[in-house]
């Protein structure tokens, strides 16, 4: 016989623990049933040489027998003389927790050992009681893993714990767990689901760190210029005041003049300007036609459509094929691999593929008519549905646009910054030459 700890729910709603001795899990949840109690939690702690199973709570006089005639009465006696019953306290307004919720990085991570843990043999609640006991540092994430390890250990499965945490686990990967435990492949298309988050991740990272030098060009840019006008203008200013006695300024340098009275008398409305200004843009990118403006000149651009373009390719064919080789079915498949998509365009041609195939009409057809999608790629997956390859093809296709994105992110990156020097060396040379003219002016009328 094994000894089972419990923490279980009675017909009251409160909460009540304690341990006792079954033959085996199952065993142990028609005892519970038997008291009507719902367990939230249930583990084996060891073995007991006694052939029968009496349970002993944690509170006095809790005689649980396996006898039927008594069930009513031994459920009773836990309702009424359970004097240890948890009680769960409200959160308050200092009621703060320490500690982040799971990046990207950290359900990686999670995703990587979870598969690692499972192709080793060890059972699913075992494993998530080791990837809880490594969460110290981010709470969080400790009391999700530990609500979907209660959801596993009441007889739920690991899809339903995770999908009880929309923001963390999203539809992609909660419908990939639960295509791979209806396929008892839970364990491959963990690994599969972490290959995806780490080539996303990488992605990212490059796209971050590509876009660092021309941020620190366009900082130190406004740096000199906000110098300029704040220091060096206001002092040639003076100098013409005294040196033309009234004469007007040309026109270069009366722009140049009023810029800097502008910053040194109202820094706070230059700088409050300067930060509605972005605020608007973030703004109006929040409304349904501001966001689909600036999707269409992210598609139009010619410095940054290639971008936009591959990468929104890349990330569909990989989520896509992902979802088919972990066996999703395809209108599924097609309807989550939308939701992942920001790009207005590209979220129209998946839905528009989506109904076409629910229509019974081939998917390579509907994308030869979406003009996002090159023709090069309809054409591999064209191939792919006659082959019956398709999530082979698809990851493929993905490879191939990484490569592109990559690529595409580094001439973008070197075509900024050249320019990003030209616009800075404009903007100087026009602030030297404005400063410069009345200098001249005043040399002529020297001579």
């Amino acid at each position: 016989m094994a000894i089972f700890e419990y923490v279980a729910t009675d017909a009251t709603g409160n909460s009540v623990e304690g341990t006792f001795e079954a033959s085996d899990d199952q065993d142990a949840r028609n005892i519970l049933a038997q008291y009507n109690l719902t367990p939230t939690s249930l583990s084996q702690q060891g073995t007991a040489p006694a052939p029968t199973p009496t349970p002993t709570a944690v509170t006095p006089a809790m005689d649980l027998t396996g006898s039927n005639s008594s069930a009513s009465t031994a459920g009773a006696k836990i309702a009424k003389k359970s004097s240890k019953v948890k009680k769960k306290k409200k959160g308050g307004l200092l009621d703060i927790e320490i500690g982040g919720g799971p990046n990207n990085e950290d359900i990686s991570v999670f995703t990587r050992q979870m598969s690692t843990l499972i192709q080793a043999g060890l059972p699913l609640l075992r494993s998530l009681e080791v990837m809880i006991k490594q969460q110290e540092k981010k709470p969080k994430f400790k009391k999700m893993l530990e609500s979907v390890a209660e959801k596993v250990s009441s007889g739920g499965t690991l899809s339903d714990g995770l999908a009880m945490y929309p923001k963390t686990f999203d539809k992609l990967y909660v419908n990939m767990v639960r295509a791979g435990e209806a396929g008892g492949v839970l364990d491959l298309v963990l690994t599969r689901l972490a290959q995806f988050q780490e080539k996303s991740i990488r992605t990212i990272k490059k796209v971050k760190s590509a876009m660092i030098y021309p941020s620190v060009i366009m900082f130190v840019a406004v740096g000199i210029v906000t110098l300029l006008m704040m220091v060096v203008v206001p002092q040639f200013e003076s100098i013409f005041e005294q040196m033309l006695r009234g004469a007007p300024l040309p026109g270069p340098t009366q722009i140049v003049v009023d810029i800097s009275d502008l910053f040194s008398s109202n820094p706070i409305l230059v700088l409050g300007g300067m930060a509605g200004s972005i605020m608007g843009v973030v703004l109006l990118k929040k409304t349904k036609q501001g966001s689909k403006g600036f999707d269409w000149l992210g598609l139009h651009v010619p410095v940054v459509r290639d971008v936009v373009s591959k990468s929104n390719v890349s990330r569909i064919t990989r989520t896509f094929g992902t979802l088919l080789s972990s066996g999703v079915p395809i209108l599924q498949a097609l309807q989550i691999t939308g939701d992942t998509l920001t790009n207005f365009f590209f979220v129209k041609a998946m839905t528009n593929i989506h109904n076409a195939v629910r229509d019974g009409e081939s998917m390579a057809v509907q994308m030869n008519r979406e003009p996002v999608f090159p023709t090069m790629v309809t054409s591999m997956v064209e191939i792919g549905e006659e082959t019956g390859e398709l999530p082979d093809m698809l990851t493929r296709i993905a490879d191939n646009f990484d490569e592109d994105v990559d690529n595409a992110v580094a001439g973008v990156t070197s075509l900024i910054e050249p320019v990003m020097i030209v616009f800075l060396a404009v903007v100087v040379g026009f602030i030297v030459i404005a400063l410069f003219l009345p200098i001249v002016s005043i040399i002529e009328n020297l001579g």
